[in-house]
């Protein structure tokens, strides 16, 4: 196998942090390697740790994974994807970006957001940022369409700030926005959906290539056939298995990054 600590780190949101915490720890026991996960500091484009090729396993994004691909070509593998339980997501590795307003605002449909305040997590953000400036291109919606956006630095945060009347809206990868429901199902009275952005492909778990070929087929093969250790904690997120995943599935998260980079949103 190998004679070192494996390095995992988390640049996705934290209500999910147990569920990762799981799949490092399975990985641990059918390795029999002791594996090191920590939270990201940072955007991963912006990670010291990452651009110098010291992590072994990541989770990410799949927008900032394709962003650094281009850059490093030949670092990250993907390996395999979560796929929810959900009917909404057709037994795929795929995920939405949803739009909420606060329910007891008069916001009943997307075209009611004219001239709003729009937050956002970060500009870096497929579900947060990206698919929702795509949308205003397709849609033919002005560059100026939003009176106002402002940046919140988390999914969590902009859940809230919509809630508290600090911004009219914000979109919202739907796999966070269903667990932070079901972790505080006081919420939901609060908080309604006016449009649905994507599908996207789920953000994958990445590994280092130099790990070699036979290891990272390994640890792949062992998340397809998970323990029931690992299976238990899948059920509690509401995720029905993990399918294979290549980059190539997310190149079209950089074709509508690169499409939408030319309008962007007035802040």
């Amino acid at each position: 196998m190998t004679d070192k600590k494996l390095q995992v780190i988390s640049y996705l949101a934290p209500n999910w942090w147990v569920f990762y915490q799981a799949i490092a720890a399975y990985l641990g026991r059918v390795l029999q390697v002791e594996i090191q996960i920590q939270p990201g500091e940072c955007d991963p484009l912006e990670d010291p740790l990452l651009f110098e090729d010291k992590l072994d396993l990541a989770f990410i994004c799949g927008l900032p994974l394709t962003r650094y691909s281009q850059i490093f070509p030949h670092q990250l593998q993907t390996l395999v994807a979560p796929v929810k339980q959900s009917s909404r997501y057709g037994n795929s590795p795929i995920y939405y970006a949803d739009v909420i307003v606060n329910a007891h605002s008069n916001i009943q449909q997307f075209a009611d957001l004219s001239g709003k305040t729009f937050c956002y997590n970060d500009l870096g953000s497929n579900s947060g940022y990206n698919l929702l400036c795509y949308h205003l291109i397709e849609q033919r919606y002005s560059e100026n369409f939003f009176g106002k956006t402002i940046q919140s630095g988390s999914h969590q945060c902009s859940i809230r700030w919509v809630i508290e009347g600090l911004a009219d809206c914000a979109a919202i990868d739907s796999v966070v926005l269903e667990q932070e429901l079901q972790d505080f199902p006081e919420l939901s009275k609060h908080l309604r959906v006016v449009e649905v952005l994507g599908p996207s492909p789920m953000p994958p778990l990445v590994v280092a290539q130099r790990l070699g070929v036979s290891l990272i087929e390994q640890m792949r093969l062992a998340l397809l056939q998970p323990d029931t250790e690992l299976q238990n904690v899948m059920a509690e997120f509401g995720v029905r298995r993990f399918a294979p995943v290549e980059l190539e599935d997310y190149q079209i998260l950089h074709q509508i990054y690169s499409d939408r980079a030319v309008v962007g949103l007035s802040t």
